[in-house]
């Protein structure tokens, strides 16, 4: 199990400005217009707008948000600039030593300064019991898949999900990004 949230910090919380922290009730409609916002760059080249309004609107209304936050042995967790919401990632350990990674996404304006990278370290941090991680990416999101390859995960399996089409990978977690959280 992980440390008590109110409670958690790591060293290196607050670089480049940019603090990581367990997300609160008071956080869910930033939450939501990130991954609104997110989704729609992302994926309406690949879903169309509609398609991905939809979806949007099923998985992260804010009521769903809200029993995310609460789920037991999960770290719903934010990355905010200031007091601005610029990133998000969801883990949870539904069958130990297994971490699965649900969400990390950060606003398209703060890409590729490592946020992602310190979203993920930040989760392997928080469940120290976990010894792989894994998650589902679109198969057709270059740049996810991209950036999970950067951070040592490889395709274990295609899957579909929801109807749409999915790359399932995973990672060992010994040594990896829990090192890393510049």
């Amino acid at each position: 199990m992980f440390r008590d949230p109110a409670a958690w910090c790591y060293r290196g919380e607050m670089t480049s400005g940019v603090r990581i922290r367990p997300a609160t009730h008071d956080d869910l409609g930033a939450v939501r217009r990130l991954l609104v916002e997110t989704w729609h760059d992302t994926f309406d080249p690949l879903l169309g707008r509609e398609r991905v309004t939809e979806i949007t609107d099923r998985w992260h209304a804010v009521n769903v948000l809200a029993r995310q936050l609460e789920a037991p042995d999960s770290s719903f967790l934010v990355a905010e600039r200031g007091s601005e919401v610029i990133g998000h990632a969801l883990a949870h350990v539904p069958h130990p030593p297994i971490l699965v990674l649900a969400r990390l996404y950060v606003r398209p304006a703060f890409q590729r300064q490592r946020i992602g990278r310190r979203l993920l370290a930040a989760v392997t941090l928080r469940h120290p019991q976990a010894s792989r991680i894994r998650l589902t990416v679109e198969v057709d999101n270059a740049k996810g898949v991209s950036f999970y390859k950067r951070n040592g995960f490889a395709v274990t399996a295609e899957v579909v999900e929801d109807g749409l089409r999915g790359l399932r990978m995973e990672k060992a977690l010994a040594g990896g990004l829990t090192a890393d959280l510049s």
